[in-house]
């Protein structure tokens, strides 16, 4: 966001100013640690280009994608990778009492609100629940939570969300992956193949890919992929997988 457009947000939400010099303070920070690889992780860095510099992620099926989906969000405005650090407080399952500096994986501001997010596998909070049930919790709903999160979060009219890869599609993701030269770059569809295409699918919604490609001898599938990137054309990016299933590709 520029100086103009945060400013709105953080009226429109009524941050505290306590809480906007915090916000501000991440968005001005390089992220407080590098992230490391480890045996069965596979870390590095995506270059987003909605923040205009590189991300980090030590996970390549959670954090990374978790990152193609703040990418694409609408209401996600900026996402910042491993905020500054601060201290939580919880009991062990002995009842000890523990106290440490905590990293989330994210810092999100959204069109309603801003806060923390910690992106695991569900394997793997299972595993922590057990361990450290007063710091991972799952909800009656089906959430997870993090009550010692979410008590530094609350008082500045934030949130800190506990997340897992239940929540990440794969057909979406992979369809975000498949598009991501579309959106990164200028495609040239030629006026009257553009027209020719939207008027078919107008005429009739729901058409697949292959039977554009059949009725439309001039059209590219390049083309078509460049005009769902653009938000000219749409399909559901949930449900079919683009490159892989063309012929079941419905448009609209």
């Amino acid at each position: 966001m520029k100086a103009d457009e945060f400013l709105e947000w953080r009226q429109r939400l009524q941050l505290s100013a306590s809480t906007v010099a915090a916000i501000e303070n991440i968005r001005s920070m390089a992220p407080s640690r590098r992230v490391q690889g480890r045996a069965k992780n596979v870390s590095g860095v995506y270059p987003s280009q909605k923040m205009g510099q590189t991300i980090q992620f030590e996970s390549h099926k959670v954090e990374l994608w978790a990152i193609y989906l703040m990418e694409h969000d609408a209401e996600v405005l900026e996402f910042y990778d491993q905020p500054e650090p601060f201290k939580i407080q919880y009991k062990s399952q002995t009842g000890r009492q523990i106290t440490h500096y905590h990293t989330p994986d994210f810092f999100v501001l959204k069109t309603d609100g801003a806060g923390w997010e910690e992106w695991k596998t569900e394997k793997k909070l299972q595993k922590l629940a057990q361990k450290y049930p007063s710091r991972y919790q799952r909800s009656e709903t089906g959430e997870w939570k993090s009550p010692p999160g979410e008590a530094h979060a609350e008082p500045m009219g934030l949130s800190y969300r506990v997340r897992s890869e239940a929540e990440l599609n794969p057909t979406l993701i992979q369809n975000l992956i498949f598009l991501e030269d579309y959106f990164k770059f200028e495609t040239n569809v030629a006026a009257p193949i553009c027209a020719q295409l939207l008027e078919r699918v107008q005429a009739k919604p729901g058409i697949t890919l292959a039977a554009l490609l059949t009725s439309v001898p001039e059209l590219r599938a390049d083309d078509v992929y460049a005009l769902i990137a653009r938000k000219q054309l749409y399909t559901d990016l949930d449900a079919v997988p683009l490159g892989s299933a063309m012929a079941g590709t419905a448009l609209s």
